[in-house]
């Protein structure tokens, strides 16, 4: 890497010192784990920033965190991806760190859940750590500053090797026959800025939302998008993220859609509202409401990334996440049909190291 070399040898010390602090993330963990959780993610995002704003920051970030190297790019919907390995929807929901993010070795990064209005989401507490389960449970319940704040960020995108996503929902005061309207605007506003869609209807934590999964409504909002999306002079790649909670009939169901629609690609899964098997199941009832992701969701959603992947006869492209918590649970969702993966979860847990786990353990991978 060709750094400045009349820079001074103390920065180049202290920088260093800097990025070791981020690779001994076990060092910083207990600190930011004896905080409440969305105080801890703000001030994550905080020290992200400030870091960055050092010089030379983001090229030494690069040099410590990004594994990829030329034989891990992988073509998918017309895309050029650097790496298998993504940032899942929810962590950066109004488009504030995904430069920073694509520092620390992702290939791509999904922004939002975007809504046309912003909404505060639900109230506070609404994000909890089941530390025995590696587990969150969340019921945010898609706060976001809406589609235009983030498309103001987004014109300020900096690095174009890491592939964005965007992640559209509904407000929640929007009644769910209109909901196309709302999806329709986000498409529309963020259509120049990102270089994928992904429909979520799939939150728990936005009452009837995951409604909009029956196979009507469903059909209509992806083939009014699709007529939108096919007109314009360049169209964009569309997916669906899905809950892992549908039974084999519902997925029998996504999958047709798939095909009539046209989709892209499917996102599997979101959080489960599922807590059988959690060790913390008492915890997680006493706090009430809201998705769980994490090691609770690993084998769920890798058992439907399986069946889509075999109902779809591999024709449409799967996206894994779910319980991502080592190298190994990447690999198992690459196995069982997915050609790229995203974290979440496993990242707030593991840190910044996770990312080139699981590129270098993906590296073989034949697809």
């Amino acid at each position: 890497m060709d750094f400045n070399t009349n820079i001074q040898i103390p920065m180049i010390y202290y920088l260093a010192a800097v990025y070791k602090a981020f690779i001994m993330y076990s060092l910083i963990k207990p600190f930011l784990f004896k905080m409440q959780p969305e105080q801890a993610h703000y001030l994550t995002f905080d020290a992200l920033r400030a870091a960055c704003q050092i010089p030379l920051a983001n090229e030494m970030m690069q040099a410590v965190f990004d594994a990829s190297t030329p034989g891990d790019n992988v073509e998918l919907f017309g895309l050029k991806f650097k790496n298998r390995v993504g940032l899942a929807a929810g962590l950066d929901k109004d488009a504030k760190v995904f430069d920073q993010f694509a520092n620390l070795g992702f290939g791509h990064i999904e922004v939002g859940t975007v809504t046309p209005k912003p909404q505060v989401g639900n109230d506070k507490p609404r994000l909890f750590r089941l530390i025995k389960d590696k587990a969150i449970l969340n019921r945010m319940g898609f706060n976001n500053e809406g589609v235009h704040a983030m498309v103001e960020r987004l014109k300020d995108r900096k690095r174009f090797d890491v592939i964005i996503g965007g992640n559209i929902g509904k407000n929640k005061l929007t009644a769910n026959e209109d909901a196309i309207h709302d999806y329709i605007y986000c498409f529309n506003e963020l259509h120049p800025y990102v270089d994928y869609f992904v429909v979520n209807v799939s939150s728990p934590n936005t009452p009837g939302l995951r409604q909009l999964q029956d196979k009507g409504p469903l059909t209509e909002i992806l083939l009014e998008l699709q007529k939108i999306n096919l007109n314009l002079e360049k169209p964009k790649p569309l997916l669906l993220k899905i809950a892992p909670d549908l039974e084999q009939e519902q997925l029998i169901d996504i999958a047709d859609i798939a095909f009539t629609t046209n989709l892209s690609g499917i996102i599997a899964t979101n959080t489960t509202i599922d807590r059988n098997g959690l060790l913390e199941k008492r915890q997680a009832e006493k706090l009430g409401a809201g998705g769980i992701s994490g090691k609770p969701l690993t084998k769920r959603s890798t058992e439907v990334i399986r069946f889509l992947h075999q109902q779809t006869s591999g024709k449409i492209p799967i996206i894994g996440v779910g319980g991502i918590m080592k190298g190994s649970d990447a690999k198992e969702k690459m196995d069982a049909g997915a050609s790229l993966v995203q974290l979440y979860t496993g990242f707030i847990y593991g840190g910044p190291g996770l990312v080139k786990e699981c590129v270098k353990s993906l590296r073989t991978q034949k697809k």
